[in-house]
């Protein structure tokens, strides 16, 4: 089993391998020129990073993210400008998803016991987004986490458990503020 498919099953893995060096060297270069480009210019270099992204998505520039190909993106989705995709686990973006500017998608985190962390040891979760759903600028999405179908996301939550369908959330960390019909 590669470091990559070990990373993205949540197992341990060499962050500092060979393998997941040269990946991250590959996007980090691919990044750059998609950084420089219009977002129309940039949308066939999306395609050549991204595992999927389909019809009419696009993703406004600058992006960032590790190894892009765990990120997949359905029809008819937009994400802003300064978005960041921490993608050691698997991201899924629905479809009709709109992602305000600067949101951010952290599938990895650390122990909270600091010899744990002196090792580098990481988990790595993946998470989801249903479709037409609307996450506003400066979100913090972590690891594990589903956004369901149709909800809200107001500008700066922090989201740290999965949000219900048809709700809008909000606050640090993001709580029920009502449900939508």
């Amino acid at each position: 089993m590669t470091e990559f498919e070990k990373m993205q099953l949540g197992l341990d893995y060499d962050d500092f391998g060979p393998e997941l060096t040269a990946l991250k060297e590959s996007v980090f270069n691919l990044l750059q020129e998609i950084n420089q480009c219009q977002f129309k210019q940039a949308k066939p270099l999306f395609k050549k990073l991204l595992k999927s992204m389909t019809g009419k998505s696009f993703i406004y520039p600058p992006f960032r993210c590790e190894y892009g190909k765990t990120i997949s993106i359905g029809e008819s989705s937009f994400i802003n400008m300064g978005a960041t995709f921490l993608d050691n686990a698997p991201i899924s973006i629905g479809n009709h998803v709109l992602i305000g500017p600067n949101a951010q998608f952290y599938t990895v985190s650390h122990p909270t016991d600091y010899r744990k962390r002196r090792e580098w040891i990481t988990t790595c979760l993946p998470i989801t987004v249903e479709d037409d759903v609307w996450i506003g600028g400066n979100v913090v999405i972590c690891q594990g986490v589903t956004i369901g179908a149709r909800s809200v996301v107001a500008a700066g939550a922090v989201v740290t458990k999965d949000v219900a369908p048809g709700t809008l959330v909000g606050g640090q960390p993001a709580k029920l503020i009502k449900y939508l019909e």
